[in-house]
């Protein structure tokens, strides 16, 4: 994953955040607040469908101490 950021859906990053051991904390608006066991927490706007800006797509896996490249994997794996 080098150069630009995916264009990936909101859908798609929680589904990484989940195949990396986060689950739904709760609901605030549009914003849903994932925690791992470790009490990390990630927050991921959630609009049906839409494109996350890149910068959102970074501060969410900053948030949740995911390098590009284990997003990628996670991304990948089915």
């Amino acid at each position: 994953m080098r150069g630009k950021s995916p264009r990936i859906t909101a859908d798609e990053v929680i589904r990484v955040l989940e195949r990396a051991g986060y689950k739904l904390s709760r609901q605030s608006g549009s914003h849903r607040i994932y925690k791992n066991p470790l009490g990390k927490r990630a927050t991921v706007p959630y609009h049906k469908g839409r494109i996350l800006h890149p910068k959102v797509l970074a501060s969410i896996l900053r948030d949740a101490e995911l390098t590009r490249e284990e997003f990628a994997q996670l991304l990948e794996d089915k």
